[in-house]
């Protein structure tokens, strides 16, 4: 699957992941490092722990079944958007999660991001649907969501440990097309 480089407001580009991007990686995820995020080893906020993962994503997109991509300006990594748990055949779903560094949020960075890997999911992956949760408090996350074309499907008691807590999370969806698929198996 290729997917190309393509340029968001402001000279940002969103591109795919790779282990050279390890330690401006590291610096972007030491910088955003915030209590409302899953436990991490202190490792996975270094360079060899983010070569390490982005490896690992590399070996899995390879696969088809993760697509890492990166925001990025010039050298820094100012956010990131992961297509994770691609599934293939009659269902045709993944998940999106994605973030942007605090000082680029409120731009519009992620909406844009989240419009293009929707285009990405559809055109480039084949995928029918995507799902995302956002924490019940996090509104400007539900926003984008919302802005993107998501609709809201429910509510996941206890879903994700962060923080330190079991928390609740609000789930989304956006179908992508209602397309027959089976051309494509």
């Amino acid at each position: 699957m290729d997917i190309p480089p393509e340029q968001l407001a402001d000279g940002m580009t969103l591109r795919l992941a790779e282990p050279a991007d390890a330690p401006a990686l590291a610096v972007a995820y030491m910088e955003n490092r915030g209590p409302y995020e899953p436990y991490r080893p202190d490792s996975f906020f270094t360079a060899v722990g983010q070569r390490e993962r982005l490896e690992t994503q590399a070996r899995e997109y390879a696969a088809g079944r993760v697509v890492p991509l990166l925001i990025a300006s010039g050298g820094r990594i100012v956010g990131a958007l992961t297509l994770s748990g691609v599934v293939l055949g009659p269902f045709r779903s993944a998940s999106l999660g994605y973030w942007i560094a605090a000082d680029r949020q409120g731009r519009g960075l992620a909406t844009a991001g989240v419009g293009r890997v929707c285009r990405i999911a559809r055109e480039t992956v084949g995928l029918h649907r995507l799902e995302a949760s956002t924490r019940l408090d996090n509104l400007a996350s539900q926003r984008v969501l919302e802005k993107s074309g998501f609709e809201p499907i429910g509510m996941a008691p206890r879903y994700l440990h962060i923080g330190g807590e079991w928390r609740d999370h609000r789930l989304f969806q956006r179908i992508l097309h209602d397309d027959d698929p089976t051309s494509a198996f």
